[in-house]
């Protein structure tokens, strides 16, 4: 299949790349620390170009993605761990392990009783894994530390609410916003440098679960929330620019009335 013809292509170059003999410098010296953030800037780049719908970039950053896991493959196929086929092989068993509606014979014909499963089927998966280190309840085993902070929070949050430990609603976890707040605000007040970071990551995961109970994935609301002050900023840039002005020399109160006439265009469209 022209696919398969393409894959193995795809691994005979990374193969090519990582040989000590006439191989790349750079590749040769990559370890799984080295290329790890980049695996992640990649899946990124995916859903970026899936929220901006810009198929043709969405093709592009998949063979991106696909890369970092080749080269993470051929790094263990090279230390004697595990090769490329065994990385598909795992994943193609866990499928089929996972979907016992479509390959067995269990019955599940909406997608509620599909997560359900689902969820039945990881928690097995984990019961049967080696304990979590230093006493992590099986509850939240398994979610990664390498995630992103909020989405982190979240999965863990998501976790405590299967056994019930979760707010009934959003009222009282604005309240506990407010709250948290106020104990940051009481530490920076009395320079409690100490204490400061600890009450910021208290406020910022009672934000997440805010989102939670938003609907709402808090990295997604932030992804946006950046992407519109990188544009609002580059027009209050062009605002000045045109007024003859550089923003390097302009004072906060200058760049002020640009920003709130960047905000207007905005609203004007």
């Amino acid at each position: 299949m022209p696919s398969t013809t393409a894959l193995q292509e795809l691994l005979s170059i990374m193969a090519r790349l990582r040989n000590p003999d006439g191989g790349c410098p750079w590749d040769l010296e990559q370890t799984f620390a080295t290329i790890a953030p980049y695996t992640i800037e990649e899946a990124y780049e995916v859903e970026d170009a899936i929220a901006r719908n810009d198929m043709a970039a969405l093709k592009d950053e998949l063979g991106d993605l696909l890369l970092q896991v080749v080269f993470h493959a051929r790094m263990a196929e090279e230390a004697g761990h595990f090769d490329f086929n065994d990385v598909a092989r795992s994943i193609a068993d866990k499928m089929i392990r996972r979907h016992p509606h479509v390959f067995g014979d269990v019955s599940a014909d909406r997608p509620e009783t599909v997560s359900t499963n689902w969820e039945a089927i990881k928690a097995a998966e984990r019961a049967a894994k080696p304990a979590e280190p230093d006493g992590i309840s099986p509850v939240l085993a398994g979610v990664s530390p390498g995630l992103p902070g909020m989405t982190r929070a979240v999965k863990l949050q998501n976790r405590a609410a299967r056994v019930g430990f979760d707010w009934p609603d959003k009222a009282p976890v604005i309240d506990k916003i407010k709250e948290e707040l106020e104990e940051l605000e009481q530490e920076i007040a009395s320079d409690g440098t100490d204490k400061i970071a600890e009450e910021y990551g208290d406020f910022l995961f009672v934000v997440a679960n805010l989102g939670r109970h938003l609907k709402l994935d808090p990295e997604d609301v932030l992804r946006r929330a950046n992407r519109k002050f990188e544009n609002r900023f580059s027009k209050m840039e062009s605002i000045l620019q045109k007024s003859g002005k550089v923003l390097a020399d302009c004072d906060l109160a200058t760049m002020d009335v640009a920003w709130n006439l960047a905000k207007l265009a905005e609203k004007t469209k």
